[in-house]
């Protein structure tokens, strides 16, 4: 290792010499419990009417377990991904996944809806330190095409939990019947997650003592960044539940605390090293791609959720025939996500910019074929559409999670990861909650699930259309630079 090389850095491991042997069987752990955790936000959409019907919960605690892990999640991934950094991402990701699946085994027995917001709060917030620890060791195992491989099989991960998870929930529902199913929803989390445990300590390489780097958690950031991430996330997450406007003041005060915590990580930075490194943002990939990244799950995430309300509530489909109905998606994107990340390095951006028209057009055909066949055929006549969104979505969301953590240093990856999520999670929470809104206005006027479907859908082309300006700008300002 040269002198100046960072700590925490892995010399030539990627199909070089010197490279770590395990670095794929440690991906492959990696993975697993990552679609563990980003399966837990969609899976539990389809087991909400047995929950209330299991546990007689009453709709504030069903949107409580929906909404709590997903805040959760999100207000632990920055300081998470700065602890992996620090103090080595193999012990930040066991602990993780251990807490990950006591939590599960907890919800599984649950006997009362507190105690089952209780056991989800706590999965969220181990969903959210495992998560980081996902992209640190993708930056700190791999270089050049192999980490572009990697970022593709990190993409087809996130793509395939959130589309399949309808799904294998309603197929676990089926299996474990009305009553009782719901839990099986969170037991299968169980074995994977001991699983992942015992390959973890084989596979996943350890930071030696003397590797640690000695500094400060930045107690005071991390705090300021809750705060805002909770005041931002938390009327956006409750929307259906918490109709009072004041609501609405929470977000503008969140944003407040964030200009406070940029304040206070600048004056920070001078002495020590601040939990998120703001120069990050002075860097092109990664502002823009975060950006993109924010818009794209905003329409991304909504997609699933209001297509299954549509199917389950207008249609009437069972839970089971309603996670297949987005299978389609799921294919498409587990295809083309390992094709992105292979030659992402060969395209760069303009191949998210191709894959965010797809998506673009894919769901206006969507739209059109709703507007065009009878309810009790939609399924079939949006299975090609939704095939074709997904190939597009699988060039957008591991190519730009590539490129836009192309340049961060490797001891800062975690971080870097943790602020690209907790973006990823604030846009799907402002997608869902406004996308929401404008289903359920239209469905609770009229009656009209299909229109109102077709509303939500509008509104998630124009978050697509969003991104692929931000993705064309990238495209534009980059070729600027490279001119002499």
């Amino acid at each position: 290792m040269s002198a100046d090389a960072r700590p925490d850095e892995v010399p030539a491991a990627y199909g070089q010499e010197g490279a770590d042997p395990r670095r794929w069987k440690a991906l492959t752990v990696c993975l697993v419990a990552g679609f563990m955790t980003l399966l837990d936000v969609s899976i539990v959409n389809v087991a909400l009417p047995t929950i209330r019907t299991g546990l007689d919960a009453p709709q504030s605690t069903l949107q409580w377990v929906v909404s709590g892990y997903a805040l959760a999640f999100g207000l632990v991934l920055v300081p998470a991904g700065r602890f992996g950094d620090m103090y080595g991402r193999r012990n930040a990701f066991v602990f993780g996944v251990v807490l990950f699946t006591l939590a599960s085994a907890a919800a599984g027995v649950a006997q009362d809806p507190t105690w089952l917001v209780i056991a989800r709060l706590v999965q969220g917030v181990a969903g959210g330190i495992i998560n980081p620890q996902v992209s640190g060791l993708i930056q700190q195992l791999f270089r050049g095409s192999e980490r572009g491989r990697a970022f593709g099989l990190l993409g087809a991960t996130i793509g395939i939990s959130t589309a399949i998870g309808p799904l294998l929930g309603g197929l676990l529902i089926y299996l474990g019947g009305d009553h009782d199913g719901w839990r099986l929803v969170f037991y299968v989390n169980v074995p994977i997650g001991i699983l992942a445990v015992v390959l973890a300590y084989r596979y996943i390489p350890l930071l030696k003592p003397g590797e640690r780097r000695r500094e400060s958690i930045d107690p005071v950031g991390v705090l300021l960044l809750a705060i805002g991430v909770v005041l931002i996330l938390l009327p956006l997450v409750e929307g259906q539940q918490w109709q009072s406007p004041e609501r609405w003041l929470l977000p503008p005060a969140g944003l407040i605390v964030i200009a406070g915590f940029v304040a206070w990580e600048r004056r920070y930075g001078r002495r020590s090293q601040p939990v998120v490194d703001l120069s990050l943002f002075g860097r092109r990939s990664y502002a823009l791609g975060a950006l993109l990244a924010a818009l794209y799950f905003a329409g991304f995430t909504a997609i699933f959720f209001i297509l299954t309300l549509y199917l389950q509530n207008g249609l009437h489909y069972s839970a089971l025939t309603a996670g297949l109905a987005t299978t389609p998606f799921a294919v498409g994107s587990a295809v083309t996500s390992v094709l992105g990340g292979r030659i992402v390095t060969r395209f760069g951006r303009p191949l998210v910019v191709g894959g965010l028209v797809l998506v673009a057009v894919a769901l206006a055909v969507t739209e059109l074929m709703v507007r065009l066949v009878p309810g009790h055929q939609v399924a079939w006549a949006i299975a090609v559409p939704l095939l074709a969104a997904g190939l597009g979505s699988g060039l957008v969301i591991s190519p730009n999670q590539t490129l836009t953590l192309s340049e961060v240093p490797v001891v800062r990856a975690g971080a870097a990861g943790g602020v690209l999520q907790t973006g990823q999670r604030i846009g799907s929470a402002i997608g869902i909650a406004v996308v929401g809104s404008v289903f359920f206005g239209a469905a609770s006027s009229n009656g009209d699930y299909s229109l109102a479907f077709r509303h939500g859908l509008l509104l998630t082309i124009a978050f697509v259309l969003v991104a692929l300006v931000v993705a064309v700008i990238d495209v534009i300002t980059a070729r600027r630079a490279a001119r002499p």
